[in-house]
């Protein structure tokens, strides 16, 4: 598998205005992208940082962040993950922003997979 980069790093928020408003104004974040109060996006540097919305986060638990790995070949990836014996989950293809799945380490911790569109 050919991870290309840590791509971002998101949490599910309870509340997702009152995390924006911390993020945004008092840590500084600048905003990179929303979608409406499903999914805020800040950049961080080389690595962006966001909020989902429940409905937005895979299935992750409020509060827990959640490494999204970008991959060369999403298919491939998922692949070899279900052929080691680790859990993934189903491909959701969101267009012109790529494709991503969640996978769940030997620990137990959820990651998401994405690849870039075309």
């Amino acid at each position: 598998m050919q991870i290309k980069k840590l791509r971002q790093v998101y949490i599910v928020a309870a509340d997702l205005a009152a995390a924006v408003k911390f993020y945004g104004e008092t840590l500084g974040l600048a905003l990179q992208f929303r979608d409406a109060d499903r999914w805020v996006q800040f950049q961080a540097g080389d690595v962006s940082f966001a909020l989902a919305s429940e409905a937005e986060g895979m299935g992750a638990p409020i509060g827990v962040p959640v490494p999204v790995f970008e991959v060369a070949d999403l298919d491939s990836a998922l692949r070899e993950l279900a052929t080691q014996g680790h859990r993934t989950g189903a491909i959701r293809d969101m267009g012109s922003h790529g494709r991503t799945a969640s996978a769940i380490d030997p620990g137990g911790t959820q990651l998401v997979l994405f690849q870039r569109a075309g």
